[in-house]
């Protein structure tokens, strides 16, 4: 076996055991000592009580389609439901009668099986990247209408290097090349990757020694795209010893130190942040005193957390803000507004960022805002703007400042202003934030 970074094993073809083979009683699966410890991977990604329903992801690739059997045989044993999910991208002809031979595979190991269809595909932007968004977001749906808590992903150490080699191309720091993680909850899902540690050879090696076949997909050699050629160029760079463990224990090793940071963060957080009225409010001169990653790691999660945002800003327009901020100038970023005074620094939603969000008054408004009132017909939920706040005479006396108010939730009727709590017009409303400073300085910590 070889080593990949800290405590990772792989299979390896030319350290394999040779005690024999056996055969399993439950399946009547014929199995030797690679089976065996790719089970063992398999079974301790989940721990002594996994989930009683499990969601696969399967393409029907070979990894996905190893993964599935894999994990029909370890689930018999453990006592979990297993439940298969295909998306098809509507982007190949094949596409559709792959679905189906999904469909057949699982239909043969009593496993419940769904085809989800993505339509979004409008020939703009990248679309590997929205295929994915859209990937994820479709499967997260499909496992919260069904009670399933978690989905397992067919990701192998070669997936893992070549995440690592592309987010590198991108100018990634430390989080991005921390790669993919084996565990991580997102969309109300906690998202596994049982052969994450795995040889993609090996996955195929299982395969051929059973007879199950799989699906070669033809974009895998399609050099429009960046991941086939960072393969390719992964083959050159295995000739110079930078293979792919060596590259994913790299990854994991950056991890490690990801991890770290998010915890001295955390704590930075937990001594200098106020949340007042959804605004994040720093201790300006603790800030000053702080690293450049940490004081950059804490303005990344506010404006964030604020914005409701799933990206990170870019780091030299983060450097721009960080500038101001010493300087005590006003500054924009990622859609919100950040203002410093002799004190205090405050990250606050900028109004141009909200001024066109509408919904009902039953509903959330930018993501982490709540309306209680007297809800009727023909209400809607808007930003106060600068008009608004001209009818709320008593906005001074709340400590908010302006700007933060001209951002904030208010109700109206068309154009006539009913209520503005935050301001000061509460007229039977009140404001109720979805998240406060717990939430804030726990989220700092991936999951």
């Amino acid at each position: 076996m070889r080593d990949i970074g800290r405590g990772r094993v792989a299979l390896s073809h030319s350290t394999r055991r040779s005690t024999g083979q056996h055969r399993d009683a439950r399946s009547g699966m014929q199995l030797d000592p690679q089976d065996e410890l790719l089970l063992h991977f398999v079974g301790n990604c989940f721990g002594a009580n996994p989930p009683k329903a499990i969601g696969v992801a399967v393409s029907g690739g070979g990894d996905s389609t190893a993964l599935l059997h894999l994990m029909h045989h370890w689930a018999g044993g453990a006592g979990v439901t297993l439940h298969a999910v295909t998306v098809d991208h509507g982007l190949r002809d094949a596409a559709a009668g792959e679905a189906k031979t999904v469909a057949r595979i699982c239909a043969g190991l009593g496993i419940n099986h769904s085809t989800l269809h993505w339509t979004g595909w409008d020939g703009k932007g990248n679309l590997q990247d929205q295929a994915r968004r859209a990937r994820y977001g479709l499967m997260a749906g499909w496992a919260r209408e069904r009670g399933i808590e978690m989905i397992a992903l067919g990701h192998t150490v070669e997936d893992q290097a070549e995440t690592f080699l592309m987010r590198l191309a991108r100018g990634s720091g430390v989080d991005g090349l921390s790669g993919m993680a084996s565990r991580r909850h997102a969309d109300g899902v906690t998202w596994v990757r049982p052969v994450l540690l795995q040889r993609r050879q090996d996955l195929r090696d299982y395969l051929q020694r059973h007879g199950i076949g799989w699906i070669d997909d033809p974009t895998n050699e399609d050099e429009r795209f960046d991941r086939v050629k960072i393969r390719k160029a992964m083959q050159v760079l295995a000739d110079l010893g930078m293979d792919a463990e060596r590259l994913a224990g790299t990854a994991q090793d950056l991890g490690i130190a990801r991890c770290a940071l998010e915890l001295q963060t955390q704590e930075v957080a937990e001594r200098t942040v106020a949340i007042e009225n959804g605004d994040v409010v720093l201790d300006r001169r603790q800030y000053r005193q702080l690293p450049l990653e940490i004081r950059d790691r804490l303005t990344t999660h506010a404006l964030c957390w604020v914005s409701s945002a799933k990206y990170r800003p870019r780091r030299a327009a983060l450097s721009d803000v960080g500038y101001a901020i010493l300087k005590g100038k006003a500054s924009t970023l990622h859609g919100c507004l950040i203002t410093a005074n002799k004190n205090s620094i405050r990250i606050t939603r900028e109004y141009q960022a909200v001024k066109d969000t509408v919904c009902a008054t039953d509903a959330t408004w930018d993501n982490r805002w709540r309306l209680i009132g007297p809800h009727e017909t023909g209400l809607e939920i808007r930003a106060l703007g600068a008009a608004g706040l001209a009818e709320c005479p008593e906005w001074r006396a709340t400590g908010m400042p302006r700007r933060s108010l001209l951002a904030s939730p208010a109700v109206w009727k068309k154009d006539s202003l009913i209520a503005a709590p935050l301001a000061g017009l509460g007229n039977g409303w009140r404001t109720k934030a979805l998240f406060g400073l717990d939430h804030f300085i726990s989220s700092i910590i991936s999951h």
